[in-house]
């Protein structure tokens, strides 16, 4: 009986799963990308009608004479930096207070599907026709202080919009099927031609004892070993690696984008030159890299990276610096008690009693409004801790403080470390401490609520606000509107970092009276995993 050689094997073998996989990828991702698109949409409109009935602008605005001055400037931001085709905000009625539309402003809403939620406060998606055309729409009601209902925020897509989305993303996905047919074909066929060319004459098994060898090699020293080809693909990966980079199961043939710092191993394959003790952060870790490239006598083939972990040092010296952070501001929460005090002993000994009497209630009524919303209302001790020493450095600055009465948190998910949470809050309200400095009244207001899958946290000032050539370098690293001052540029910088490990996002509304900085926090983590 004749041999079949591996070349023969390997050519039909490709050839033959190379379409069978792309066939059925192809007609399952079209399916599952048109439908995926449609649920993300209506997703996406739930959830932007739930953030935009839970602001408290929106909220207050119900309470004005007016609230459709206040609503529409609000709603069409959001509405033109999601690209949501409209953000309408009605009252129970269905009289509109914001539409895309000024024109249909104090119009009733169109298209019956507002029922569930301002007769039963329900949070829904539906699919209706109203003014605009058929839409894909997320509602939510929008209840008072009391839990009362007073009105509905309806967001919407257009079906139409969506169905173009889908067959225009039909069309590239059959494009790059038919391209990785051609791919798969043209490359099954150099594959099986130089195989043998490949493989320098060796037989299956040898390959299978060099490959064992340099398993045991790799799997026994206890630094990260990682290789790369000239293709930025992954030719190997020990297990000490896998565990410095949290990587689970296998990770041949994978490109190295996104597991690693991949930016660091092209520079050494572009250059060709080795770099070593090279300090990088990844994934909340910091590691020292060496690189070294594999080279042969024409060019450089790959890059292979050694690797140790120096987090452990660096979360030291992140607590040490917290540590600092709070005793400094506890100092000042000290001093300006301490002042008082002194204050207090100077009305005592000059017979000043009623006044003596009336300032330590003035201070006592006071402080128990403060903590009753920071000890009773929010049940998180990392954030408890960070606002007891924003208030207490707000009383030394001559700042009114105010915790908005309707702030609410329960304990935060693990997830979310003290070390973020002090980056995230404690920059953004000392950039609020900053803003009003020079104002003769300043006021700093913080509102916080995890009603819904996010955790939101307010800070608004009514300071002079922000430069609007400022607002697209607002969270870039060393960027400060103040000239002079090397040391800043980095506060808001890092709090984006942080709200970004986390999944979250930061929006900022600079307004005429008052910037407002928002921050939503998911629930859960990436992986789906509720903590």
């Amino acid at each position: 009986m004749r041999r079949v050689s591996i070349q023969t094997k390997i050519l039909g073998l490709t050839l033959s799963l190379s379409f069978l996989i792309i066939l059925l990828l192809t007609s399952y991702f079209t399916y599952m990308h048109g439908k995926q698109i449609a649920e993300d949409r209506g997703r996406l409109a739930l959830e932007l009608s739930k953030s935009v009935s839970m602001m408290p602008t929106i909220i207050e605005a119900f309470e004005s004479d007016n609230p459709s001055e206040m609503i529409q400037p609000v709603v069409e931001k959001i509405r033109q930096k999601t690209g949501a085709e409209f953000i309408v905000v009605g009252n129970k009625e269905g009289i509109r207070y914001s539409h895309p539309q000024e024109s249909e402003i104090g119009k009733k809403m169109v298209g019956g599907d507002s029922k569930r939620a301002i007769e039963k406060g329900e949070y829904y998606i539906s699919e209706a026709r109203g003014s605009l055309g058929l839409s894909m729409r997320g509602k939510s009601p929008i209840f008072n202080q009391n839990g009362d209902i007073i009105g509905v925020v309806s967001v919407g897509f257009l079906v139409e919009d969506i169905e173009k989305q889908i067959f225009k993303n039909i069309s590239k996905e059959l494009v790059i099927s038919l391209s990785a047919l051609i791919a798969s074909i043209i490359g099954s066929f150099l594959l099986a031609k130089s195989i043998r060319k490949d493989t320098l004459g060796l037989e299956p098994y040898e390959i299978v004892n060099l490959y064992k060898v340099k398993n045991a090699v790799l799997h026994s020293v206890q630094e990260g070993i990682l290789s790369i080809d000239k293709n930025g693909i992954i030719t190997s990966m020990n297990q000490r690696a896998k565990s410095l980079l949290g990587i689970k199961g296998s990770v041949r043939h994978l490109k190295v984008d996104g597991l690693f710092p991949s930016n660091y191993l092209y520079d050494v394959l572009n250059s060709g030159e080795p770099q070593f003790d090279k300090e990088l952060t990844w994934k909340n870790k910091t590691i020292i890299v060496s690189c070294t490239p594999i080279k042969d006598e024409k060019s450089v083939n790959g890059v292979v990276a050694v690797f140790r972990e120096k987090t452990e040092i660096e979360q030291m010296i992140n607590t040490l610096s917290e540590m600092k952070t709070y005793s400094e501001e506890l100092r000042a929460q000290t001093h300006e008690f301490t002042n008082k005090l002194y204050v207090l002993s100077g009305l005592l000994q000059l017979g000043e009693y009623d006044e003596a009497i009336e300032m330590i209630q003035g201070e006592t009524t006071e402080l128990e409004f403060q903590n009753q919303i920071v000890f009773e209302q929010i049940r998180d001790t990392k954030v408890q801790v960070i606002l007891l020493g924003k208030i207490g450095k707000a009383s030394e600055k001559k700042i009114l403080f105010e915790i908005a009465p309707e702030t609410y948190i329960d304990k935060l998910p693990d997830h979310i470390r003290l070390s973020q949470l002090t980056l995230i809050l404690g920059n953004i309200i000392d950039n609020a401490f900053e803003a009003v400095s020079d104002i003769e009244k300043p006021v700093i207001k913080f509102f916080a609520t995890d009603i819904g899958e996010d955790i939101i946290f307010e800070i608004s000032d009514n300071g002079k606000g922000i430069a609007d050539e400022d607002m697209p370098s607002l969270f870039e690293r060393g960027f400060s509107s103040k000239e002079g001052e090397d040391l800043r540029g980095y506060g808001l910088s890092n709090a984006d970092k942080s709200v970004k490990e986390l999944g979250g996002i930061i929006e900022v509304q600079n307004g005429k009276e008052n910037t407002v900085f928002t921050v939503y926090l998911p629930k859960q983590l990436q992986g789906g995993e509720k903590q």
